[in-house]
């Protein structure tokens, strides 16, 4: 139908021609209140935002001296993250001359590894970067 009579079709129901696809032979369009369309559409994504889970990334933040109270109360700040379906980063941070001895950070971060070995699994393994050694933990899944 002429443009010009689907305009006036538009105008006597108190709705908009809009344009649905442009690149066909010929172009085919819709009447419709467009306002309402985009709210919908806003409603829409609002809903799809609200169902999404952000996950986190937590650090815990070590040094090859920690003793064993605090490294059991850091294991129980890891172990809150990951319950909480957060992954949890694990850093030994090596000061002075203690970068020499970096086995201490290996055997602390297996223990803390060993504390949390039904609650958590390792997504990135031990490594090693400049003055810190980390690990990235991130929670079981619960299926």
């Amino acid at each position: 139908m002429p443009t010009k009579d689907a305009l006036q079709m538009a105008a006597d129901a108190g709705v908009d021609l809009v344009e649905v696809a442009p690149n066909a032979k010929p172009p085919v369009c819709r009447l419709m209140d467009y306002g309402k369309y985009q709210y919908q559409q806003q409603k829409r994504r609002q809903e799809t935002k609200k169902k999404q889970v952000q996950i986190q990334l937590k650090e815990v933040k070590l040094r090859p001296k920690t003793d064993e109270h605090d490294l059991m109360t850091k294991v129980s700040h890891a172990r809150r993250f990951l319950a909480k379906g957060d992954r949890c980063k694990v850093t030994v941070f090596f000061r002075g001359r203690e970068i020499v001895h970096k086995s201490y950070g290996e055997e602390l971060l297996t223990r803390f590894q060993n504390e949390l070995a039904e609650e958590a699994k390792i997504e990135q393994p031990p490594k090693m970067e400049g003055r810190t050694m980390f690990m990235i933990l991130s929670p079981v899944s619960s299926k």
